[in-house]
């Protein structure tokens, strides 16, 4: 008999091996979907970072929780958790399936539901059914249900709790210890295959030269780079400017190798004769001779 769950319900299984099965409606605008697993212990986290199931690591050490392939089928895509409850360890507690969207939100997905199968049967119809719904659309990670100890047997719960911040946000949330380097430079991965020169230090063999400016070049945004005329016109040849002279200054006589003022000649300059050094000079003004 399969079970129609409301978010929230929970319903006892007997089977000790499980299948949980992710399916959604493929689209132009849809993104791919991905299932992973959590197994959680004391305080509802991960007992260590192998606790995490998912497309890099589709298979706990313990073999007992594994992602199987992506397959198509009539009703859409579907992507599967496996999980062999009766033989994992007794610290595990609980098993936490969850979807996380590749490329866009939740809010794209299409009929997005989870469906628990009995492991051990080839066939027959799923013992519960979920249809997982986001709650703002925005969630790029959403927790569809969850598997739990419950005195001697498990029992499954429909949760759909959304995290917007992906597969990441997910993991760190249980514990998963997560390189922020490495998530941040996974989705350039595909393209970078390894690192660029530029991101791989140069060995250090003495002190830093200094680093001077380079000199000025030609701007590189001009496409022509010598002067064109105005307009189209051609320009007439440039002469070149005289050196420049100095003008008298208001009148005051200039050296010999200044130019005339107003371009009038000047006189030459008369020699000089030397100073008479026993010259003196007559007495100035009226005399007053003692009587």
């Amino acid at each position: 008999m399969t079970h129609a769950m409301l978010k929230g319900s929970n319903v006892p299984l007997d089977a000790t091996a499980v299948r949980a099965v992710l399916r959604w409606t493929p689209g132009a605008g849809v993104p791919d979907v991905d299932a992973s697993a959590l197994l959680l212990g004391t305080g509802g986290r991960v007992r260590s970072d192998e606790d995490f199931v998912f497309y890099n690591q589709p298979r706990h050490p313990s073999g007992l929780v594994r992602r199987l392939p992506k397959r198509s089928v009539a009703e859409g895509l579907t992507d599967t958790i496996e999980a062999d409850l009766g033989a994992l360890d007794a610290s595990v507690e609980q098993v936490v399936i969850a979807a996380s969207s590749d490329g866009a939100a939740f809010q794209q997905v299409r009929d997005l539901r989870i469906l628990l199968y009995d492991a051990g049967s080839a066939g027959g119809d799923p013992l519960a059914v979920f249809d997982v719904r986001p709650e703002t659309g925005e969630e790029t990670a959403i927790i569809c249900g969850e598997l739990y100890r419950r005195g001697d047997g498990w029992k499954f719960r429909a949760v759909g709790q959304g995290y917007p911040t992906g597969l990441v946000g997910l993991a760190t949330a249980f514990g998963i210890s997560v390189d922020e380097a490495e998530a941040a430079a996974e989705p350039a991965a595909a393209g970078s295959p390894g690192p660029s020169p530029a991101s791989t230090p140069a060995p250090v063999t003495g002190p830093a030269a200094p680093v001077f400016p380079p000199a000025p070049g030609p701007d590189p945004q001009a496409t022509v780079q010598h002067q064109q005329p105005a307009y189209g016109y051609p320009q007439p040849t440039a002469v070149a400017a005289p050196s420049p002279v100095p003008q008298p200054a208001y009148g005051y006589p200039q050296p010999a190798s200044a130019q005339p003022a107003y371009g009038y000649p000047q006189p030459a300059a008369a020699a000089q004769p030397a100073p008479d050094p026993n010259f003196v000079l007559p007495p100035q003004g009226p005399q007053f001779v003692r009587s």
